[in-house]
């Protein structure tokens, strides 16, 4: 189970890092919103957590009943916090407000935020060009200008490997930073070593966007076997993807095709078709690390306070 981290900027400290132990095909989110909240059962932090939901349509209605069971268990857990992605939020947002919780969704540009603030979420996570798996088009910067007359707290996801990186992205604006490659090559971490060191040995430029894995553009380490297979989709699943019923069906068997890809390659030792999920990060990844190492030096790079707004 990969487990992404939302680092906050507070006044008097940063977010905290945990796990998550229900098992989400999607991962787990961590985060702390000041809004206090217990561990899910088994859990290794006292700090508030976080719950990652997939709201993707093309699910099927097994797995959307499974989700709805996470949500439920989470909140009877205490979990307050949820991030959505792939699909319309309402659902989670009528499930998790009566209980005084809040609802952020993953969105790559203006029209995908536009639903998800009529569908009541409280903040975005703005998916750039630079994250690792489903990576946005936009740059950091033009994707913060898009999102930022919404009014709502915006997190900054992609291009952030380090303490630099995360201090530059608050000085544009953002609320806060989420953190998924960076904390793969962790010691903490249940990844394999090999994808581990992968990400530590990759470079910004040898990360490329595959359509094979998932149906649409995945940023993945690139590696002999992409290169030789290519990445684009085939000439079918292109076709059935253009098709305003067949999308769905095509999208619901990559997904389950692809979970089993990516968790292969997630615990097990390198072979020669590995597909590893990554963003250009990588850049700023040079050591596998415990990550409260990685936390404190995020903390470090805010000094006493807030980093001055740009423009502001």
């Amino acid at each position: 189970m990969t487990v992404r981290v939302l680092l906050f900027a507070r006044a008097r400290e940063l977010a905290k890092t945990g796990e998550v132990t229900l098992e989400l095909p999607a991962g787990a989110t961590v985060a702390d919103h000041g809004d206090g909240g217990r561990p899910v059962g088994g859990c290794l932090t006292t700090r508030p957590i976080g719950l990652n939901v997939l709201t993707e349509s093309s699910l099927s209605k097994v797995y959307r009943q499974r989700m709805e069971g996470y949500v439920e268990a989470a909140l009877q857990a205490g979990v307050r916090f949820f991030v959505t992605a792939l699909g319309n939020p309402r659902w989670v947002v009528e499930r998790v407000h009566p209980h005084g919780g809040l609802v952020y969704h993953d969105v790559v540009d203006r029209r995908w935020a536009d639903k998800a603030v009529a569908a009541g979420v409280d903040g975005l996570i703005g998916v750039n060009s630079q994250a690792g798996g489903h990576a946005g088009r936009l740059g950091p910067e033009q994707l913060l200008a898009e999102l930022k007359p919404l009014g709502l707290p915006l997190v900054c996801a992609g291009g952030v490997g380090d303490e630099r990186a995360f201090a530059r992205a608050l000085e544009m604006g953002y609320e806060g930073v989420q953190m998924g490659t960076r904390f793969i090559a962790t010691t903490e971490c249940r990844a394999h070593d090999d994808y581990k060191h992968a990400i530590v040995n990759a470079r910004a430029d040898q990360i490329v966007l595959t359509e094979r894995v998932t149906g649409v553009p995945l940023s993945v380490i690139g590696t002999p076997y992409l290169r030789r297979v290519g990445t684009r989709a085939g000439p079918l699943a292109r076709l059935l993807l253009r098709g305003r019923t067949t999308k769905h069906w095509v999208r619901g068997w990559y997904s389950l095709r692809s979970a089993w890809a990516l968790r292969r390659g997630l615990t097990r030792p390198a072979t020669s078709k590995d597909v590893w999920q990554a963003g250009r990060s990588v850049a700023g990844v040079t050591a596998v690390e415990p990550a409260g190492e990685i936390v404190r030096r995020c903390a470090a790079a805010l000094g006493n306070g807030r980093p001055a707004r740009a423009g502001g």
